[in-house]
């Protein structure tokens, strides 16, 4: 994951691979049939991690907006700066840019996960609307696809720059922009 999300799948060579892992052509044989076998095995895990980080406390949440800026929280704290497991940053990211036009085969794949965080993203956003916790006038559908699109924005300058500050902001910004549009609950307090 490590080799993949820093040099992407096409220019990770498997001489590279080998080296990383200290074994044979034959050691690597005996459990991949292929480079590509590899790399829907890394897919597969690399997608539990995202899940087991950006889902983590969701499901404690009842409002679907706070459901939202919990998933960015997530995704900025225990995804993006995750810097153990994905030195490159987002490894989708890394398969979607250099795979597009290469691989297709493979990028099916990431482009379907792609599309459901973004149906996720509208979901939160429609299940607020419909709870009054989303102005009446918001887009939804235009919404979730600015959101998805500044979180893959958010990505891509921390790849580039590596720094936790602007990450912060960037994430931040999302989270701003989705309290600009929230209407505030209503207190369970009574006043005397």
């Amino acid at each position: 994951m490590g080799l993949f999300s820093v040099k992407g799948y096409e220019r990770t060579s498997l001489m590279d691979i080998l080296d990383a892992v200290g074994t044979s052509k034959g050691g690597f044989y005996n459990y991949f049939k292929s480079k590509d076998d590899l790399y829907y095995a890394v897919l597969e895990e690399a997608k539990r991690i995202w899940r087991e980080c950006c889902l983590s406390g969701l499901n404690e949440i009842d409002d679907p907006v706070d459901k939202l800026k919990m998933l960015l929280a997530n995704y900025r704290d225990r995804y993006l700066k995750r810097t153990d497991t994905f030195p490159g940053g987002c490894i989708f990211l890394s398969f979607s840019v250099g795979l597009d036009g290469s691989r297709p085969d493979l990028i099916v794949d990431v482009t379907e996960n792609f599309n459901k965080l973004k149906t996720r993203i509208q979901f939160y956003l429609d299940e607020g609307k419909d709870a009054g916790r989303i102005t009446a006038d918001v887009d939804t559908t235009r919404m979730a696809q600015a959101i998805f699109s500044a979180m893959l924005g958010s990505s891509v300058v921390h790849r580039a720059d590596k720094s936790m500050e602007n990450l912060d902001n960037s994430i931040g910004s999302i989270i701003t922009l989705i309290e600009s549009i929230e209407i505030q609950k209503k207190s369970n307090s009574t006043t005397e």
